[in-house]
């Protein structure tokens, strides 16, 4: 049975292509078992969240019936710079799976963390000249746009008159500012977590990327669009972790909507036509003339993959995967040395302290005060969940940034990661200071993981590729994972995804408060903050 997003019909039907092309979609009679619909996509994703190389994603997403990946290198980017997204290029190019890079617009993403590369509006350029690169990455630098920061808007520019998409990143921004936001040419956002705002930036002519990954997850909030604006919504992972996508990927999300009832060609469409409308994609969508990618279900209300073709070959078939996939040469930048208990330690300096307060699934953060009281050396309270949170950069040997964080309910132990958004500092939340300092050491010491320290036991995942991949499968390094994850839950961790949102605790564009190496960060006035106040 044809699931036809063109004409809205599902009906037998007979493909027959030649060369990778569909030449003829003729209708048959009878009644089949099972579905054939066209490839999904993944409308914004950083392939670097799932801690695995592009190649190893493939070999995880084709399972799922993924077939294309709109695809950010941000992350890698503000480790490696240029290195980092040839390095991305190339080794997708090893697999049978479309993805079509962005040229990361935020490099750094501020100029309050150390990162390890520079992007600027000629590089920009130069990327956007390249046939792998097919539109600028999220604008994460809204104050920028707002601001009218030239070199933001030269970037913009280049953008604009080469034709090439632009992707927002506009977290709870609204009137004016929105209008002038979307007037840039800026034309999508990933960062609705309300209807109301959404439809506000509908309203205003942007396109809504619904995310769903391992740490924010939006699609209860905002799946009505797909109702009401259907031409007007994409789906997403954005970042997704190793071992939610041994699982699932977009297939899943399309399963759930379809059985809350929505009508299957807006949901269809929204991981197909729409993406490829949008970011003139070369994915074919079941068409003569077109690429032949397409997937084979067993019932579009269960969205279990049994086959998954790329320009006509068969890379998937019912539980085995038809193509290889071989690891390149790693590359990392990691430069900084090992971290002592004197370093994390901090002196009252004021009668209050600034302290994050972390939500479980959510991005962003607000602020809480308490008080210093007497003590000379403030330390982590156990009892009132108030942790301490470090960042050590990774690139030279500043001390360590320290503050204070609530919501991640430990009482024993600490955990640490060189994946921390966007410049993947070593960030690590512990209950007392001698275990803090194991956790980052041991990530030192491997030049890259993520690891958790608890008196004498330390565990550890290493990451090799620029320390926020490992070139491993995505089962292995999923198992590591969970692992890892595991032990951090015994400590009375209660997140659903505690790597994960430790990651974005050094996100510094992502509202309320936040930490870099460079310490405390309030994003609302977009300016450094003090751990202490009166």
């Amino acid at each position: 049975m044809l699931v036809d997003v063109h004409e809205k019909e599902i009906y037998p039907a007979s493909i027959y292509f030649e060369r990778g092309l569909i030449s003829k979609i003729k209708r048959a009679s009878g009644r089949y078992e099972n579905y054939i619909m066209p490839g999904l996509i993944d409308a914004h994703v950083h392939i670097e969240s799932s801690m695995v190389t592009p190649g190893a994603f493939a070999l995880a997403a084709v399972r799922h019936g993924t077939a294309g990946i709109v695809s950010d290198p941000h992350e890698i980017a503000n480790v490696m710079g240029i290195e980092g997204i040839n390095y991305m290029i190339s080794n997708a190019e090893k697999v049978p799976l479309y993805f079509w890079f962005g040229a990361p617009s935020c490099v750094p993403a501020t100029a309050f963390e150390s990162n390890g590369a520079l992007i600027d509006h000629k590089l920009i350029e130069e990327l956007l000249l390249r046939k792998e690169i097919k539109f600028l990455s999220e604008m994460m630098n809204f104050p920028g746009v707002i601001n009218d920061n030239e070199e933001v808007w030269r970037k913009i520019r280049i953008a604009n008159s080469l034709k090439k998409p632009i992707d927002g990143h506009a977290p709870g921004i609204k009137g004016e500012s929105l209008k002038k936001y979307i007037s840039a040419g800026i034309s999508t956002d990933h960062e609705c977590v309300s209807l109301e705002e959404a439809k506000e930036k509908i309203a205003n002519g942007m396109k809504i990327i619904i995310r769903e990954g391992s740490a924010a997850r939006n699609l209860d909030a905002l799946k009505e669009l797909i109702r009401t604006n259907p031409d007007m919504v994409m789906l997403c992972s954005d970042d997704i972790h190793p071992e939610m996508l041994v699982s699932r990927h977009i297939n899943k999300l399309v399963s759930g909507l379809i059985c809350d009832g929505f009508d299957i060609f807006n949901v269809i469409r929204s991981c197909t036509l729409n993406p490829v409308l949008h970011y003139n994609l070369e994915a074919g969508l079941l068409k003569p003339g077109h690429s032949a990618d397409f997937i084979v279900v067993d019932d579009y209300r269960r969205m279990n993959v049994l086959e998954t073709w790329i320009h006509g070959h068969k890379v998937y078939d019912r539980g085995k995967i038809l193509f290889t996939y071989q690891k390149g040469p790693a590359i990392n930048k990691f430069n900084c040395s090992m971290i002592t208990p004197d370093q994390i330690r901090i002196k009252r300096d004021g009668k209050r302290i600034q302290v994050i307060e972390a939500f479980d699934g959510e991005l962003l953060t607000k602020r809480k005060y308490i008080e210093s009281g007497d003590r000379e050396i403030i330390e982590a309270d156990i009892k009132e969940d108030i942790l301490k949170i470090v960042v050590k950069d990774r690139y030279r040997d500043a001390r360590p940034a320290v503050g204070f964080i609530k919501g991640f309910g430990m009482k024993t132990g600490a955990f640490a990661s060189s994946v921390a958004h966007d410049s993947h500092n070593i960030i690590c939340v512990g209950s007392n200071d001698n275990d803090i300092v194991s956790a980052i050491n041991e990530i030192v010491k491997l030049k890259g993981g993520i690891s958790v320290a608890s008196g004498e036991r330390i565990s550890s995942l290493q990451l090799n590729i620029a320390g926020i991949m490992s070139d491993n499968t995505c089962g292995e390094v999923a198992g590591g994972y969970e692992t890892l994850t595991g032990i951090v839950r015994s400590m009375g961790c209660n997140l659903k995804a505690p790597f994960m949102t430790l990651s974005f605790m050094a996100l510094l564009v992502i509202p309320e408060l936040k930490i870099s190496d460079r310490g405390l960060f309030d994003v609302e006035r977009f300016c450094p903050a003090s751990l202490f106040v009166d």
